[in-house]
């Protein structure tokens, strides 16, 4: 991953330079001994062992270990300790801050709005990590189950960009707990929203607070309604077939927010509800001109794009089960995830300019399985040829394309049986 960093004219330099690299680790780290494991190196080691299927330290190690052959200097150990010790003194921020900074990078460079507004969705997930003390006294085990036969959980709350499928912030937090939901971590990275920003997500987030605070930052919302809402479209200013505008009245201070706040948020809100296919949409877009019943239907509906990009996290890269084992390392761990996540999508976008197609149509596994072919070679290399190789790796990614399937259903559903071994009922040291 290092030569795909410093290689001129490779797709990471395309976002971000090799100056802006070195000015955020700089920040973040002062002071830097003369050895093998730079932050950078380490970095970078950390990103190819998330990329890749192994996942080990070893097999990170070891691609140092052809890297430094490659390029004709003194092979380092074999051990994987001087890395591991590397990755404990990485700060938890830089692989955040330098996530942060590709995400915001890639929207400068596509700007591709609906109706000329940036549209950012919103959605959270879980993830689990090994059941070590340290995990389960930060991010502790449901109480459903029994201790020592769960996992430790930690909840994420994502924004990700529509147009470039992007991570423009995350927040993370424990599965349970005071101000441990989705909407509290939420609060805690508002500021990645700008006003004239538009926030899609489902019904989860549909709530009275929630949107009045996006509408003090000017940011306009499109949700779906929530379950415990029941809408009447007798009701209200009508604007055409189960279109309407309608006003909420302020419900009772909730338990997290302060009495300043609360009398702070307007009386009531003016939303605008929408029917379409079985489903009452809600927006703060109450203006049929700016947007229509149709398109804003139409728009809802990529919603669950959100969903594929976590799955494409969780699943592709393998987040969804951590293997560190303290809760400072299991945060870098996500953060060099969401890292390497944004580093794929600026060789997706680098090809969809090449290739003049949509950035969306462009696989994101298939762009994995090209850069970690195309990785093993690149140190191998002139650097005469680097260009060429690019060229022909944009090629090989915009070769692999998503089918267009409207409308097909996801049930959340597995087909394939499970073995069939009994499941733990004891911790197993005590398992005879």
């Amino acid at each position: 991953m290092k030569n795909f960093c410093h290689a001129d004219g490779l797709p990471f330099l395309q976002v971000l330079s090799l100056d802006q690299f070195t000015q955020i680790i700089d920040k973040h780290i002062t002071t830097v001994r003369n050895r093998i494991y730079t932050p950078l190196v380490c970095l970078s080691a950390f990103v190819s062992q998330v990329l890749s299927e192994d996942h080990s330290c070893n097999d990170a190690v070891a691609r140092i270990l052809a890297e430094r052959i490659s390029e004709g200097k003194e092979p380092c150990s074999q051990d994987n300790s001087c890395y591991c010790r590397a990755r404990l003194g990485l700060p938890e921020e830089l692989p955040k801050e330098l996530t942060k900074e590709i995400g915001n990078a890639l929207e400068e460079q596509l700007k591709s709005h609906w109706k000329d507004r940036p549209c950012k969705m919103v959605d959270g997930t879980t993830v689990s990590m090994p059941d070590t003390l340290e995990n389960q006294e930060i991010y502790p085990q449901p109480d459903s189950q029994k201790p020592g036969l769960g996992f430790p959980i930690a909840r994420l709350v994502a924004v990700i960009s529509l147009g470039t499928g992007a991570l423009i912030d995350y927040a993370i937090g424990p599965y349970s707990g005071k101000e441990t939901g989705e909407h509290a971590l939420l609060r805690q990275i508002f500021n990645c929203l700008s006003a004239g920003d538009i926030m899609l997500a489902d019904r989860y987030y549909c709530s009275y607070f929630l949107i009045a605070m996006l509408q003090a930052m000017d940011v306009d919302c499109v949700f779906q309604q929530h379950a415990s809402r029941k809408s009447d479209f007798r009701r209200g200013l009508r604007l055409g077939v189960k279109d309407h505008l309608i006003n909420w009245t302020k419900p009772v201070c909730p338990d997290w927010m302060d009495e300043e706040t609360y009398k702070n948020m307007p009386e009531t809100l003016t939303v605008r509800e929408i029917k379409s296919k079985g489903k009452v949409i809600v927006t703060t877009m109450i203006d049929p001109k700016e947007a229509s019943r149709k398109e804003i239907s139409e728009f809802y509906t990529q919603r669950w794009i959100v969903e594929v990009d976590l799955r494409s996290i969780k699943e592709t890269l393998q987040m969804g089960i951590l293997r560190c084992k303290t809760p400072s390392m299991v945060r870098k761990e996500i953060n060099v995830h969401f890292m390497a996540y944004n580093l794929i999508r600026t060789v997706m976008l680098q090809a969809s300019f090449k290739n003049n197609i949509p950035l969306r149509q462009i696989s994101f596994k298939g762009t994995v399985q090209i850069l970690n072919a195309f990785q093993s070679k690149i140190g191998l290399l002139d650097k005469e040829k680097l260009p060429s190789i690019f060229e022909a790796l944009l090629n090989a990614v915009a070769g692999h394309q998503v089918g267009n399937r409207p409308g097909r259903s996801e049930p959340r559903a597995v087909k394939r049986r499970p073995k069939p071994y009994p499941r733990l009922a004891v911790p197993r040291s005590q398992y005879m």
